[in-house]
């Protein structure tokens, strides 16, 4: 996050000092990155308001710039903004969506989840980051290159945001329950299972001094335990990565990252893989 020079921040127009604002005004304060705030919205009435906002925030020291914009819906404009201004994270609050309505659409959160090529990190609490703890989840049964290397980028953010507020990282992976028909032995038995997923996660432990204490290897879907752990640990963030799945199977299956953002306590930051990224900006770019 300390590379990070611009930051997009989401605002509502009936809420200018939001959880959104007041997360993006603690990381630009460590990160002295600029501020670009925008509002979502067809009429184009918050002119005096914003640049109220942009003015007050320059007084406390902050570089900021403001917009109001409307690209066919918020999660569109959103993207928009964030590619037009170069932006390395879009901040933005989420409130839970209406378990029937999500249902039947696929809500606005999740596509900005599934579609914005930079990071996202979803506000949910005003509970003090300082001091707090900080859970990675990673998925090290999968090794191949393009999920070592979206491991590498959870952890490192963790990391970094547990430096910035002076908290503590925990890391937490999933692993599947043995099976006496599985072809590889250490997959027969529920303790040489998480003996490999914990061998996994030595060289992250190694670079980042995290303890057995702060390793959390459990049996079971990803879904669920992450946001168990995360309540058991009191997180103030959870960061979690996505492989931005589209498409019938994603209508289906759904990403983790979408499936626990309501189920969490916590703020969540999400990631993605640098080839997703890539294809992301070009179906940006097409548009």
């Amino acid at each position: 996050m300390q590379a990070i020079s611009s930051i997009l921040v989401i605002i509502k127009a009936e809420n200018d000092q939001g959880l959104a604002l007041k997360r993006a005004k603690l990381i630009a304060g460590v990160s002295k990155s600029h501020l670009h705030l925008l509002i979502c919205e067809r009429k184009h009435e918050h002119g005096a308001q914003l640049q109220a906002l942009r003015a007050l925030l320059e007084e406390e020291g902050l570089s900021v710039s403001a917009e109001q914009a409307w690209h066919e819906n918020p999660w569109q404009t959103a993207i928009a903004v964030q590619q037009a201004q170069g932006c390395g994270l879009v901040i933005k609050q989420h409130l839970p969506d209406n378990p029937f309505k999500r249902a039947l659409l696929t809500p606005d959160d999740w596509k900005l989840l599934r579609y914005c090529p930079c990071p996202v990190l979803m506000v949910k609490t005003d509970t003090p980051w300082t001091g707090g703890k900080i859970l990675a989840a990673v998925d090290v049964g999968n090794a191949d290159l393009e999920h070592r290397t979206l491991h590498a980028g959870i952890v490192s953010h963790g990391f970094e945001i547990a430096r910035l507020a002076d908290g503590e990282l925990h890391v937490i992976s999933a692993h599947p329950s043995a099976m006496l028909s599985a072809a590889d032995p250490a997959f027969q038995l529920r303790e040489t299972i998480e003996a490999r997923y914990r061998e996994a996660c030595k060289a992250f432990q190694n670079e980042y001094g995290i303890s057995d204490a702060q390793l959390h290897i459990e049996e079971g879907p990803a879904d669920a335990l992450i946001p168990k752990v995360s309540h058991e640990l009191g997180a103030v963030v959870t960061v979690i990565g996505t492989v931005a799945r589209t498409g019938f199977s994603g209508a289906l299956m759904g990403n983790t990252a979408e499936v626990v953002l309501d189920a969490l306590d916590s703020d969540v930051l999400v990631l993605k893989p640098e080839d997703i990224i890539g294809h992301l900006e070009d179906l940006v770019a097409q548009r």
